[in-house]
């Protein structure tokens, strides 16, 4: 991550601190895109017209179906706004199908319509990348979540290895910030020890359900947020450990429609 001066650290940080206390979105200061902190509320909508009536400092929705006018009206109201990609998966129905060669598509990921990628094929995955990263730039968008980061842990068809996968992932983590954009890490748990100085968030699903939120420490400990949810198991059951890891926690439908119950 780039680093300022001592001194202009020092300054932004007591602005920072300023801001947090007078109610402010929660970023860090010290760099060119925003650093969301651990404990902000947030809500993941990928399914339906956005909702823009729930009461939180952080929106992610999916960057194809959403508008740059759905960013601007989230921001109007004081959001941050999180733009949904794909970037392991090969999806019929976005409107760039047509832009990634047939041989970098692997085997069904159990999503409808959706195939593994290649992700060993930099270079012909790169420019299509970032492409996407520019669309989420220039609707407004603030950060971006993509998914699908861990094809070397699947079956995806193709011999991905662990290493593969930091490569690819490192680059994305790049097209990213090259647009001034924030970048979260997807699930990809075994990996973060390697990459959480590449990101700037979290984004998980179900490590209550599996037993591996402890594996997420690494984000809380740098000041990074961890934006997390549950789908089977009720917030009783998840919500105390959440507040004690400092989890941004909420149970959602695995549709992920405009629904929430936040810890």
């Amino acid at each position: 991550m780039r680093r300022l001066a001592v001194a202009v650290v020092a300054a932004l940080s007591l602005v920072a601190g300023l801001t947090a206390c007078s109610g402010g979105e929660g970023s860090e200061a010290g760099g060119t895109w925003w650093r969301p902190r651990p404990g902000l509320a947030w809500q993941w909508q990928l399914d339906g017209r956005v909702d823009p009536s729930v009461d939180v400092p952080v929106y992610d929705i999916d960057g194809f179906e959403s508008s740059a006018s759905d960013v601007a009206r989230l921001h109007r109201d004081g959001r941050k706004v999180i733009c949904y990609v794909n970037v392991g998966a090969w999806e019929d129905f976005r409107p760039d199908r047509d832009a990634f060669p047939r041989s970098a598509l692997g085997g069904p990921n159990g999503w409808r319509g959706e195939r593994w990628l290649d992700i060993r094929r930099v270079r012909a995955l790169r420019p299509v990348m970032e492409r996407r990263f520019d669309m989420c730039r220039d609707k407004g968008f603030d950060a971006v979540e993509p998914d699908l980061v861990e094809g070397y842990a699947h079956d995806t068809g193709f011999p991905l290895t662990a290493r593969d996968q930091l490569r690819y992932n490192r680059m994305i983590a790049e097209i990213a910030h090259e647009r001034g954009l924030a970048v979260g890490l997807k699930n990809d748990l075994p990996q973060i020890p390697d990459l959480v100085d590449d990101f700037d968030f979290a984004v998980n699903e179900e490590c209550a359900q599996y037993g591996e939120c402890a594996l997420l420490e690494p984000f809380v400990a740098a000041g990074k947020a961890v934006f997390h949810v549950e789908y089977a198991r009720p917030t009783a059951g998840f919500c105390p450990l959440a507040r004690k890891l400092r989890l941004s926690s909420m149970l959602k439908k695995p549709e992920l429609d405009a629904w929430r119950e936040p810890c």
